[in-house]
């Protein structure tokens, strides 16, 4: 079938929505409709077969749903209505939780239902749920759907109790430092984390807090600041503490939309004296407490994950991620696992961190460096396999970064966008290196052109990743660590790994890394000293949630990377 996704924004689960119908051999153009009349236009252009709205704030005019089956992916169990369904969801601590796919109708959410999933809601913040759990099941819903349209199937009325609520406004969201528990502070940031923040008074200004960890070991007066850790800072609650990583200035109407970046960074200037508490690298067993780098061993196999908000990665967090491998090859290990956990692996630069700076292109050219020197790292070691397993999304840099492995195991949900002309850059990460060395010349040409995104199961088909784990968010790194002890395990591990140093040697020796970098970082510094090349003006569009100011690249959500979810 014709397929038309609309969308609000080209956001994680549209697109996902998108290769999976894809991968099944529909016809699936995707358009970014602000609006009814955009929604109208969309549906003119292309004619489909049936229309899918898997992330849609517009109303869907009468006269297309009228004369189009329209399909409406709601976040939310049947009889759930409202545009806040997953944030009360989450702020309310519910276990369980479901997507429901509705027939567009008069009433917002009312319509009747074609398909409906469950699934359970774990410990974690909105997007990563979004992207992960809900994701999984919205994808079944979707096509469970898609095969009941195509067979001649009906929907079903709705019936049952219905629970329709407005939007969760901030007042609703607002955090009682001196009377609210850790859990319960903890569940309001989570409910908030990507979008839109939890809105709060802290050092004489305002501001929206992004995400929340708990910590089990501080104390102090409710509401006081603790302590630093990694950008983030620890603030007491009524009966524990919080780490919060990220802040974003309240600007006002009317203003430009201010940055979500390191909380230390953001409060630059107000915060006190604090102690800067390390990150422990390995798990200590003296109750929770946040740090965006783990490492763990198990026998032959070392584990060093990472977690950073949105998947971006700063200068700082890249030389952190760059020590803390380092300090992993220093261990006895004979497979060393990259990534691991859930959600997004990696997208390469921090280009909030970038918008921010006093001096964005010079920040964009220490930050390129920074990712290059991981990433090297990665592609020189010699003594070992490594393995990137990709837990959620990566993008740009971050699927470069994944590449650098000996091999690349990836979640059957997870969607790759292998490419950079969507931001206007050329890119960097040594892709001109990784990239034709697993897929071909011609495949990455078009990979890096195209500029679409690629499912686990597709990027398996052309070799772009090695293994592809079946397994839910929750599950995928404890059978990643059991897949990787079982490779550890294998006979000729060792002469695999000579084999691997023999053949470094050999392409040194002809096609020098460094070659590759120079290459790379020369079209890239070009373009950070340009003012008028288009990656300034898309990079402050996607920062700052604005149109872009000058001609995009084409194709939906062609002015984001990354496009925020929630």
């Amino acid at each position: 079938m014709r397929i038309l996704l609309i969308a609000s924004s080209f956001n994680s689960l549209t697109q996902r929505v998108q290769v999976e119908l894809r991968d099944r051999g529909h016809t699936v153009p995707v358009e970014v409709t602000p609006d009814g009349p955009a929604v109208r236009a969309a549906v003119s252009r292309h004619a489909p077969d049936l229309i899918v709205a898997p992330m849609l704030k517009a109303v869907v005019p009468r006269d297309v749903w009228t004369a189009y089956r329209c399909l409406i992916v709601h976040p939310g169990p049947v009889g759930d209505r409202g545009p806040s369904s997953l944030d009360r969801a989450v702020q309310s601590g519910v276990t369980s939780w479901g997507v429901t796919v509705l027939q567009a109708d008069e009433e917002l959410d009312a319509g009747d239902v074609w398909a409906s999933a469950g699934f359970r809601v774990p410990e974690v913040g909105k997007s990563d749920l979004y992207r992960n759990e809900l994701s999984d099941a919205a994808v079944t819903a979707v096509l469970l759907a898609v095969e009941r349209v195509a067979s001649g199937a009906a929907p079903r009325p709705q019936t049952g109790p219905v629970r329709a609520l407005p939007t969760l406004r901030q007042d609703q969201r607002r955090i009682s430092w001196d009377e609210d528990t850790t859990e319960t502070v903890l569940r309001i940031l989570r409910a908030a984390d990507s979008q839109p923040g939890v809105r709060d008074d802290l050092l004489g200004a305002e501001w929206f807090l992004h995400g929340g960890h708990a910590e089990d070991g501080l104390r102090g007066r409710p509401g006081a600041l603790l302590a630093t850790r990694a950008g983030a800072v620890c603030r007491a609650t009524a009966d524990g503490a919080v780490w919060i990583p990220e802040l974003r200035a309240r600007t006002g109407a009317g203003r430009p939309r201010a940055c979500r970046l390191p909380a230390t960074t953001a409060l630059a200037g107000r915060l006190p004296r604090l102690p800067e508490l390390p990150a422990p690298l390995e798990p200590t067993g003296d109750g929770r407490t946040w740090s965006d780098i783990r490492y763990r061993e198990h026998g032959p196999v070392g584990v060093l994950s990472f977690a950073f908000p949105g998947g971006a990665m700063s200068t700082d967090q890249c030389r952190r991620l760059l020590d803390a491998y380092r300090t992993a090859l220093s261990r006895p290990t004979s497979v060393l696992v990259l990534g691991g956990q859930r959600d997004f692996f990696s997208n390469g630069i921090h280009l909030h961190v970038i918008e921010a700076a006093a001096d964005p292109a010079a920040e964009s050219w220490a930050n390129i460096n920074a990712m290059d020197d991981l990433v090297e790292a990665v592609l020189t070691t010699t003594d070992r396999l490594v393995v990137s397993a990709i837990a959620g999304n990566a993008a740009a840099g971050g699927v470069m970064l994944a590449l650098a492995a000996d091999e690349v195991w990836c979640r059957s949900g997870s969607v790759l966008n292998p490419h950079y002309r969507r931001m206007g850059l050329y890119g960097s990460e040594y892709w001109t290196y990784t990239l034709p060395r697993r897929v071909g010349p011609a495949l990455a040409a078009r990979l890096t052109d195209d500029a679409r995104p690629v499912s686990a199961a597709a990027s398996l088909d052309m070799g772009l990743v090695d293994r592809v784990v079946d397994r839910g968010p929750g599950e995928f790194a404890d059978e990643v660590t059991r897949l990787a002890a079982h490779l550890a395990s294998r006979p000729g591990l060792e002469l695999r790994v000579a084999a691997k140093k023999a053949e470094h040697e050999r392409r040194e020796s002809h096609s020098p890394l460094a070659a590759h970098r120079r290459e790379e970082l020369s079209r890239m510094r070009r373009i950070f000293d340009d003012p008028a090349a288009s990656y300034h003006a898309l990079r402050r569009a996607f920062v700052r949630k604005e149109a872009p100011r000058v001609p995009s690249p084409d194709g939906p959500g062609a002015g984001a990377a990354v496009p925020a979810d929630c």
